[in-house]
């Protein structure tokens, strides 16, 4: 597919004229990583930004003792390493491919060029920003206020809403992978799991298949209103 018929399909870029879809696949390279291949390194100097055209890559960082904690995972036409680009500082975090992935790469001068001749293209990033600002801002109240069930839960629902608001879930990463999301160990997001399919809150086929039966339950432990018996 010809790049800015691609570009137009992206959220970021979407209501732009056909002249800037243009003006940016101009400069934009593609790239390609397989599985678990590193994109960019915490401190690496921020030279550019992505936009994942298929696959998907996560976005963590790893403590002094090793543990990763993963931050964000993005999927397609979903954009990161964007902070970087305006503050002209290095990434904050790690990226990874978390399959084969392939990205839309967007050289930080040149793109900064494009936005100072355009903003309706400023606009939507900093709409894309405050966004993500404010998933940032839920994942930290997430982690420090909520006790796991209630981070759970709330990933969860948050899962449901994006696949159609539909009961029936497909986990779209492993059981390690959620439980550093969600800031603990596979061993406890298990043990969670099972007491929240014990007491009728959900039900799992132990692997990536969950059925949400109360979802008002869920609710209320993602709000901190309910504890786990």
């Amino acid at each position: 597919m010809d790049i800015a018929k691609q570009l137009e399909t992206i959220p970021l870029f979407q209501g732009l004229s056909l002249a800037n879809h243009k003006q940016l696949a101009s400069i934009v390279a593609r790239k390609s990583y397989k599985k678990n291949q590193v994109i960019f390194a915490e401190a690496d100097d921020g030279n550019g930004f992505y936009v994942v055209i298929s696959g998907r890559v996560k976005v963590f960082k790893i403590s002094h003792e090793g543990k990763e904690q993963i931050l964000h995972i993005f999927s397609s036409g979903e954009p990161f390493g964007e902070v970087p680009v305006f503050a002209g500082e290095h990434f904050p975090a790690h990226a990874q491919a978390m399959e084969e992935t392939k990205l839309f790469f967007f050289p930080r001068t040149a793109f900064i060029s494009l936005i100072k001749s355009n903003p309706s293209l400023a606009m939507n990033m900093l709409a894309m920003l405050s966004r993500r600002l404010r998933r940032f801002t839920n994942l930290v109240e997430d982690l420090s206020l909520k006790e796991v069930p209630g981070r759970l839960s709330a990933y969860l629902l948050y899962l449901s809403e994006i696949q159609n608001h539909s009961p029936h879930l497909t986990l779209d990463i492993s059981k390690a992978q959620l439980a550093s999301l969600l800031g603990t160990i596979p061993e406890t997001l298990s043990r969670i799991l099972s007491r929240m399919s014990t007491e009728d809150f959900i039900e799992s086929d132990g692997h990536r298949t969950i059925r949400i039966l109360d979802r008002d339950g869920l609710e209320e432990l993602a709000s901190g209103e309910r504890r786990l018996a």
